[in-house]
Protein backbone atom coordinates (compact mmCIF):
# COMPACT_ATOMS: atom_id res chain seq x y z
CA UNK A 1 0.00 0.00 0.00
CA UNK A 2 1.28 3.82 -0.71
CA UNK A 3 1.99 6.08 1.54
CA UNK A 4 -0.54 8.31 0.72
CA UNK A 5 -3.05 5.77 1.02
CA UNK A 6 -1.64 4.96 4.36
CA UNK A 7 -2.09 8.63 4.92
CA UNK A 8 -5.74 8.83 3.31
CA UNK A 9 -7.15 6.14 5.28
CA UNK A 10 -5.57 7.41 8.93
CA UNK A 11 -7.11 10.91 8.05
CA UNK A 12 -10.29 9.07 6.58
CA UNK A 13 -12.42 10.26 10.05
CA UNK A 14 -11.26 14.32 9.43
CA UNK A 15 -12.57 13.94 5.76
CA UNK A 16 -16.15 13.19 7.42
CA UNK A 17 -15.57 16.42 9.38
CA UNK A 18 -14.57 18.35 6.04
CA UNK A 19 -17.37 17.06 4.08
CA UNK A 20 -19.64 18.14 6.66
CA UNK A 21 -18.73 21.87 6.63
CA UNK A 22 -19.03 21.86 2.75
CA UNK A 23 -22.31 20.35 2.74
CA UNK A 24 -23.36 23.09 5.42
CA UNK A 25 -21.51 26.15 3.14
CA UNK A 26 -22.85 24.91 0.06
CA UNK A 27 -26.71 24.31 2.08
CA UNK A 28 -25.86 27.87 3.35
CA UNK A 29 -24.95 29.74 -0.38
CA UNK A 30 -28.88 27.46 -2.06
CA UNK A 31 -31.09 28.95 1.31
CA UNK A 32 -29.82 32.22 0.78
CA UNK A 33 -28.34 32.53 3.89
CA UNK A 34 -25.06 33.24 2.84
CA UNK A 35 -24.97 35.68 -0.15
CA UNK A 36 -24.13 35.26 -3.59
CA UNK A 37 -23.42 38.39 -6.00
CA UNK A 38 -23.36 38.39 -10.00
CA UNK A 39 -21.47 41.86 -10.59
CA UNK A 40 -22.80 44.31 -13.12
CA UNK A 41 -20.22 43.08 -15.35
CA UNK A 42 -18.98 40.08 -17.84
CA UNK A 43 -17.04 37.85 -15.64
CA UNK A 44 -15.68 34.13 -16.19
CA UNK A 45 -14.58 32.07 -14.11
CA UNK A 46 -12.06 29.22 -14.55
CA UNK A 47 -11.45 27.07 -11.77
CA UNK A 48 -11.52 23.06 -10.92
CA UNK A 49 -12.60 20.76 -7.99
CA UNK A 50 -9.63 19.12 -7.37
CA UNK A 51 -6.95 20.95 -5.41
CA UNK A 52 -4.19 21.90 -8.38
CA UNK A 53 -2.79 20.71 -11.34
CA UNK A 54 -5.60 20.63 -14.09
CA UNK A 55 -3.98 23.48 -16.21
CA UNK A 56 -5.78 26.72 -15.00
CA UNK A 57 -3.05 29.40 -15.97
CA UNK A 58 -2.68 27.80 -19.67
CA UNK A 59 -6.63 28.07 -19.94
CA UNK A 60 -6.61 31.35 -18.79
CA UNK A 61 -3.90 32.64 -21.30
CA UNK A 62 -6.06 31.30 -24.14
CA UNK A 63 -9.44 32.79 -22.81
CA UNK A 64 -6.76 35.98 -22.85
CA UNK A 65 -5.52 35.61 -25.96
CA UNK A 66 -9.24 35.45 -27.31
CA UNK A 67 -11.01 38.06 -26.03
CA UNK A 68 -7.82 40.64 -24.68
CA UNK A 69 -7.68 42.60 -27.86
CA UNK A 70 -11.87 43.07 -28.33
CA UNK A 71 -12.23 44.48 -24.71
CA UNK A 72 -10.84 45.97 -21.71
CA UNK A 73 -9.77 43.08 -19.75
CA UNK A 74 -8.80 41.98 -16.48
CA UNK A 75 -7.42 39.24 -14.67
CA UNK A 76 -8.57 38.96 -10.70
CA UNK A 77 -6.51 36.25 -9.07
CA UNK A 78 -6.24 35.62 -5.55
CA UNK A 79 -2.32 35.70 -5.74
CA UNK A 80 -1.71 32.15 -4.50
CA UNK A 81 1.39 32.46 -1.61
CA UNK A 82 2.05 36.37 -2.33
CA UNK A 83 3.72 38.13 0.58
CA UNK A 84 1.11 41.03 0.20
CA UNK A 85 -2.68 41.06 1.20
CA UNK A 86 -5.97 42.48 0.26
CA UNK A 87 -6.13 44.39 -3.36
CA UNK A 88 -3.39 45.31 -5.37
CA UNK A 89 -3.08 45.73 -8.46
CA UNK A 90 0.32 45.17 -10.93
CA UNK A 91 1.67 48.52 -11.25
CA UNK A 92 3.73 46.88 -14.37
CA UNK A 93 6.45 45.56 -12.44
CA UNK A 94 5.52 42.38 -12.66
CA UNK A 95 6.26 41.81 -8.97
CA UNK A 96 5.99 37.95 -8.15
CA UNK A 97 6.03 38.81 -4.17
CA UNK A 98 3.10 41.42 -4.62
CA UNK A 99 1.63 39.30 -6.78
CA UNK A 100 2.03 35.68 -6.74
CA UNK A 101 3.83 34.12 -9.31
CA UNK A 102 1.17 32.80 -11.64
CA UNK A 103 -0.71 36.76 -12.05
CA UNK A 104 2.96 38.32 -12.19
CA UNK A 105 3.26 35.48 -15.40
CA UNK A 106 0.18 36.71 -16.85
CA UNK A 107 1.39 40.72 -16.54
CA UNK A 108 4.88 40.18 -18.32
CA UNK A 109 3.07 38.41 -20.99
CA UNK A 110 0.17 40.49 -21.49
CA UNK A 111 0.71 43.95 -21.06
CA UNK A 112 -2.88 45.01 -22.55
CA UNK A 113 -4.60 43.55 -19.53
CA UNK A 114 -4.67 44.81 -16.25
CA UNK A 115 -3.47 41.80 -13.50
CA UNK A 116 -5.05 42.41 -10.15
CA UNK A 117 -5.34 40.04 -6.99
CA UNK A 118 -7.59 40.16 -4.31
CA UNK A 119 -8.82 37.31 -1.64
CA UNK A 120 -11.90 38.26 -1.67
CA UNK A 121 -13.19 38.23 -5.42
CA UNK A 122 -16.54 40.60 -4.45
CA UNK A 123 -14.09 43.19 -3.11
CA UNK A 124 -11.47 42.76 -6.17
CA UNK A 125 -14.56 43.55 -8.27
CA UNK A 126 -15.66 46.03 -7.49
CA UNK A 127 -12.29 48.10 -6.94
CA UNK A 128 -12.24 47.00 -10.46
CA UNK A 129 -14.94 48.70 -11.66
CA UNK A 130 -14.21 51.63 -9.63
CA UNK A 131 -10.54 52.50 -11.56
CA UNK A 132 -11.93 54.79 -14.10
CA UNK A 133 -13.33 56.99 -11.25
CA UNK A 134 -10.26 56.75 -8.97
CA UNK A 135 -8.45 60.16 -7.99
CA UNK A 136 -5.20 58.79 -8.56
CA UNK A 137 -5.78 57.91 -12.31
CA UNK A 138 -4.40 61.18 -13.41
CA UNK A 139 -1.43 60.73 -11.24
CA UNK A 140 -0.61 57.64 -13.79
CA UNK A 141 -1.04 59.11 -16.96
CA UNK A 142 1.24 56.48 -18.23
CA UNK A 143 -1.38 53.43 -16.91
CA UNK A 144 -4.29 55.28 -18.24
CA UNK A 145 -5.03 52.72 -20.88
CA UNK A 146 -4.45 50.02 -19.04
CA UNK A 147 -6.24 51.70 -15.89
CA UNK A 148 -9.97 51.93 -18.66
CA UNK A 149 -12.80 50.82 -17.00
CA UNK A 150 -12.80 46.68 -17.83
CA UNK A 151 -15.77 45.19 -20.00
CA UNK A 152 -14.40 41.79 -18.83
CA UNK A 153 -13.21 40.05 -15.86
CA UNK A 154 -11.27 36.62 -15.53
CA UNK A 155 -11.77 35.21 -12.93
CA UNK A 156 -8.77 32.52 -11.75
CA UNK A 157 -9.44 29.83 -9.74
CA UNK A 158 -12.83 30.75 -7.91
CA UNK A 159 -14.53 27.72 -8.63
CA UNK A 160 -15.11 27.35 -4.74
CA UNK A 161 -15.53 31.07 -4.25
CA UNK A 162 -18.82 30.86 -4.31
CA UNK A 163 -19.40 34.63 -3.13
CA UNK A 164 -19.12 35.50 -6.69
CA UNK A 165 -21.39 34.46 -9.59
CA UNK A 166 -19.52 34.19 -12.64
CA UNK A 167 -21.80 35.10 -16.31
CA UNK A 168 -19.59 32.14 -17.37
CA UNK A 169 -18.60 29.29 -15.45
CA UNK A 170 -15.54 27.31 -16.20
CA UNK A 171 -14.90 23.82 -14.78
CA UNK A 172 -11.49 22.06 -14.91
CA UNK A 173 -10.49 18.16 -14.83
CA UNK A 174 -7.69 16.62 -15.46
CA UNK A 175 -7.79 13.84 -18.39
CA UNK A 176 -5.59 11.64 -15.92
CA UNK A 177 -7.22 12.60 -12.40
CA UNK A 178 -10.47 13.21 -13.66
CA UNK A 179 -12.48 14.38 -10.44
CA UNK A 180 -15.24 11.20 -11.04
CA UNK A 181 -12.09 9.01 -9.68
CA UNK A 182 -11.45 10.80 -7.04
CA UNK A 183 -12.44 11.64 -3.10
CA UNK A 184 -13.32 14.70 -0.97
CA UNK A 185 -9.88 16.20 0.61
CA UNK A 186 -8.33 15.00 2.44
CA UNK A 187 -9.12 11.27 1.51
CA UNK A 188 -8.69 12.64 -1.78
CA UNK A 189 -8.02 15.69 -3.49
CA UNK A 190 -11.68 17.07 -4.22
CA UNK A 191 -11.62 20.16 -2.64
CA UNK A 192 -15.56 19.92 -2.72
CA UNK A 193 -18.55 17.32 -3.87
CA UNK A 194 -18.43 16.10 -7.35
CA UNK A 195 -21.78 17.29 -7.63
CA UNK A 196 -20.84 21.02 -7.24
CA UNK A 197 -19.74 20.20 -11.22
CA UNK A 198 -23.66 21.06 -11.90
CA UNK A 199 -22.36 24.33 -10.97
CA UNK A 200 -20.10 25.25 -14.44
CA UNK A 201 -22.20 26.45 -18.27
CA UNK A 202 -18.70 24.97 -19.41
CA UNK A 203 -16.68 21.56 -18.66
CA UNK A 204 -13.08 20.89 -20.08
CA UNK A 205 -11.06 17.80 -20.16
CA UNK A 206 -7.88 19.41 -19.82
CA UNK A 207 -4.33 17.70 -20.81
CA UNK A 208 -5.75 15.02 -23.12
CA UNK A 209 -3.76 13.13 -25.88
CA UNK A 210 -2.85 15.63 -29.03
CA UNK A 211 -4.85 12.34 -30.52
CA UNK A 212 -8.09 11.60 -28.68
CA UNK A 213 -9.51 8.07 -29.34
CA UNK A 214 -13.28 8.68 -29.93
CA UNK A 215 -14.59 5.46 -27.96
CA UNK A 216 -12.13 6.84 -25.23
CA UNK A 217 -13.73 10.50 -25.59
CA UNK A 218 -17.59 8.99 -24.99
CA UNK A 219 -16.31 7.16 -22.33
CA UNK A 220 -15.45 10.16 -20.88
CA UNK A 221 -18.44 11.99 -21.66
CA UNK A 222 -20.48 8.91 -20.03
CA UNK A 223 -18.36 9.44 -16.68
CA UNK A 224 -18.60 13.25 -16.17
CA UNK A 225 -22.02 12.60 -15.80
CA UNK A 226 -23.24 15.84 -16.63
CA UNK A 227 -26.86 17.75 -17.90
CA UNK A 228 -27.91 19.04 -21.02
CA UNK A 229 -27.01 22.58 -20.40
CA UNK A 230 -23.60 22.01 -19.77
CA UNK A 231 -21.06 21.79 -22.46
CA UNK A 232 -18.06 19.58 -23.13
CA UNK A 233 -14.68 20.43 -24.36
CA UNK A 234 -11.64 18.41 -24.71
CA UNK A 235 -8.19 20.32 -24.21
CA UNK A 236 -4.42 19.35 -24.90
CA UNK A 237 -1.39 21.10 -24.53
CA UNK A 238 0.92 22.58 -27.02
CA UNK A 239 4.64 23.01 -25.86
CA UNK A 240 6.66 25.76 -27.94
CA UNK A 241 10.29 26.57 -28.28
CA UNK A 242 13.01 27.29 -25.32
CA UNK A 243 13.12 30.66 -24.48
CA UNK A 244 15.50 33.06 -21.98
CA UNK A 245 13.94 33.76 -18.77
CA UNK A 246 13.21 37.01 -19.82
CA UNK A 247 10.94 35.41 -22.27
CA UNK A 248 13.20 36.07 -25.50
CA UNK A 249 12.98 33.05 -28.22
CA UNK A 250 16.17 31.10 -28.57
CA UNK A 251 17.08 28.80 -31.23
CA UNK A 252 18.34 25.39 -29.88
CA UNK A 253 17.69 21.61 -30.93
CA UNK A 254 17.48 19.61 -27.64
CA UNK A 255 18.31 16.61 -29.89
CA UNK A 256 21.76 17.63 -29.34
CA UNK A 257 21.72 18.74 -25.97
CA UNK A 258 23.25 15.88 -23.61
CA UNK A 259 21.07 16.07 -20.26
CA UNK A 260 18.14 18.43 -19.15
CA UNK A 261 17.97 19.49 -15.47
CA UNK A 262 14.01 19.75 -15.52
CA UNK A 263 13.32 22.11 -12.24
CA UNK A 264 9.69 22.27 -11.93
CA UNK A 265 7.28 23.72 -9.24
CA UNK A 266 4.06 22.53 -10.31
CA UNK A 267 1.72 20.26 -9.23
CA UNK A 268 1.61 17.61 -12.61
CA UNK A 269 5.27 18.05 -14.44
CA UNK A 270 4.70 14.69 -15.61
CA UNK A 271 3.59 16.31 -19.16
CA UNK A 272 6.48 18.54 -19.59
CA UNK A 273 8.75 15.54 -18.57
CA UNK A 274 7.46 13.27 -21.47
CA UNK A 275 7.93 16.05 -24.10
CA UNK A 276 11.22 16.91 -23.01
CA UNK A 277 12.18 13.20 -22.93
CA UNK A 278 11.05 12.95 -26.66
CA UNK A 279 14.15 14.90 -27.79
CA UNK A 280 17.27 13.52 -24.65
CA UNK A 281 17.81 12.58 -21.60
CA UNK A 282 15.95 14.17 -18.80
CA UNK A 283 16.82 14.26 -14.82
CA UNK A 284 13.80 15.69 -12.94
CA UNK A 285 14.31 17.96 -9.61
CA UNK A 286 10.85 18.79 -8.04
CA UNK A 287 9.76 21.51 -5.60
CA UNK A 288 5.95 21.90 -4.33
CA UNK A 289 3.84 23.69 -5.99
CA UNK A 290 4.48 27.60 -6.23
CA UNK A 291 7.34 26.55 -4.46
CA UNK A 292 9.58 29.60 -3.03
CA UNK A 293 13.01 29.06 -3.95
CA UNK A 294 15.62 29.70 -1.30
CA UNK A 295 19.13 30.12 -1.17
CA UNK A 296 19.41 26.07 -0.20
CA UNK A 297 17.46 25.43 -3.17
CA UNK A 298 19.61 27.28 -5.14
CA UNK A 299 22.42 25.56 -4.33
CA UNK A 300 21.34 22.28 -4.66
CA UNK A 301 20.21 23.30 -8.47
CA UNK A 302 23.68 23.84 -9.21
CA UNK A 303 25.07 20.93 -7.28
CA UNK A 304 22.41 18.67 -9.14
CA UNK A 305 23.47 20.75 -12.67
CA UNK A 306 27.24 19.99 -11.87
CA UNK A 307 27.07 16.47 -11.39
CA UNK A 308 25.07 16.13 -14.65
CA UNK A 309 27.59 13.69 -17.36
CA UNK A 310 28.18 15.30 -20.70
CA UNK A 311 29.46 18.82 -21.62
CA UNK A 312 26.26 20.05 -23.46
CA UNK A 313 23.60 20.65 -20.43
CA UNK A 314 20.47 22.74 -19.85
CA UNK A 315 18.12 23.74 -17.48
CA UNK A 316 14.95 24.30 -18.21
CA UNK A 317 11.86 25.15 -15.60
CA UNK A 318 7.99 26.53 -16.52
CA UNK A 319 7.32 29.87 -17.09
CA UNK A 320 5.98 30.52 -13.66
CA UNK A 321 8.97 29.28 -11.87
CA UNK A 322 11.14 31.47 -14.09
CA UNK A 323 9.05 34.03 -12.34
CA UNK A 324 10.44 32.90 -8.90
CA UNK A 325 13.39 32.00 -10.22
CA UNK A 326 15.02 35.03 -12.73
CA UNK A 327 16.78 36.91 -10.13
CA UNK A 328 17.79 34.13 -8.22
CA UNK A 329 19.87 31.96 -10.34
CA UNK A 330 22.86 32.84 -12.36
CA UNK A 331 25.79 32.03 -14.35
CA UNK A 332 23.78 28.65 -15.74
CA UNK A 333 21.82 28.14 -18.89
CA UNK A 334 18.38 28.31 -17.50
CA UNK A 335 15.54 28.40 -20.15
CA UNK A 336 11.44 27.76 -20.09
CA UNK A 337 9.79 25.69 -22.04
CA UNK A 338 6.23 27.57 -22.87
CA UNK A 339 3.28 26.05 -23.07
CA UNK A 340 -0.36 26.51 -24.54
CA UNK A 341 -3.83 24.92 -24.72
CA UNK A 342 -5.42 23.90 -28.06
CA UNK A 343 -9.05 22.29 -28.05
CA UNK A 344 -10.07 19.27 -30.05
CA UNK A 345 -12.72 20.02 -32.76
CA UNK A 346 -16.20 19.24 -32.23
CA UNK A 347 -18.40 18.59 -35.32
CA UNK A 348 -21.49 20.90 -33.66
CA UNK A 349 -19.00 22.29 -31.29
CA UNK A 350 -16.86 24.89 -31.11
CA UNK A 351 -15.37 26.64 -28.27
CA UNK A 352 -14.14 29.84 -29.30
CA UNK A 353 -17.53 30.41 -31.31
CA UNK A 354 -19.30 29.53 -27.69
CA UNK A 355 -17.22 31.76 -25.71
CA UNK A 356 -17.21 34.82 -28.18
CA UNK A 357 -20.94 34.86 -28.36
CA UNK A 358 -21.57 34.07 -25.05
CA UNK A 359 -19.29 37.17 -23.98
CA UNK A 360 -20.47 39.25 -26.84
CA UNK A 361 -23.82 38.91 -26.39
CA UNK A 362 -23.74 39.28 -22.14
CA UNK A 363 -21.58 42.67 -22.63
CA UNK A 364 -24.59 44.24 -24.97
CA UNK A 365 -27.04 42.77 -22.26
CA UNK A 366 -25.35 44.91 -19.67
CA UNK A 367 -24.89 47.92 -21.51
CA UNK A 368 -28.58 48.25 -22.41
CA UNK A 369 -29.03 47.63 -18.82
CA UNK A 370 -27.18 50.60 -18.10
CA UNK A 371 -28.92 52.49 -20.25
CA UNK A 372 -32.23 52.20 -18.57
CA UNK A 373 -31.12 51.78 -15.28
Amino acid sequence: MSFRKNISYALFPLTLWYAVGVRFRNLFYALGIKKQEAPHITTIGVGNLSTGGTGKTPHVEYLLRLLADRYPTVMLSRGYKRKSKGFVLDDGSHDAALLGDEPAMIAHKFPQVQVAVCEKRVEGVKRLMALSNSSDQSDQSDQSEKKASPQLIILDDVFQHRAIKPSINILLTEYGHPYYNDHILPYGDLREFKNARFRANIVIVTKCPANLNPVERHNILHDLRLQNYQKVFFSYLKYGALQTLDGKAIDIDLRHVDNILCVTGIAHPEPMLAELRRHTKVQHLPFSDHHDFSSGDIARIKETFAALSGSNNLIVTTEKDAMRLHDKIDSLPVYVLPIEVAFHKENDKDFDTLIEASVHENISFLSKLSIWS
